[in-house]
């Protein structure tokens, strides 16, 4: 059985017709989350790294902006 996925469907289809499809498949919206989740964890990781090299135990939008940066 698939993970189930943090991001919901609905805002994948919301961000799929904003970018102009007229119709979204479900298992497109499933393979959306599942990209942009794994990329979400990748930048989190990432910027907890900058967040402990500054000796804070709290991620800041400067630390995502870095590792967004980084990437």
């Amino acid at each position: 059985m698939p993970r189930p996925n943090i991001l919901p469907l609905a805002a994948m289809e919301k961000l799929m017709r904003k970018a102009g499809a007229p119709r979204v498949a479900d298992n497109a919206k499933t393979e959306l989350a599942d990209a942009l989740e794994e990329f979400a964890l990748q930048l989190s990781a990432e910027a907890l790294k900058f967040s402990q090299h500054a000796g804070r135990k709290t991620v800041t939008a400067v630390d995502i902006r870095l590792a967004r940066r980084k990437s």
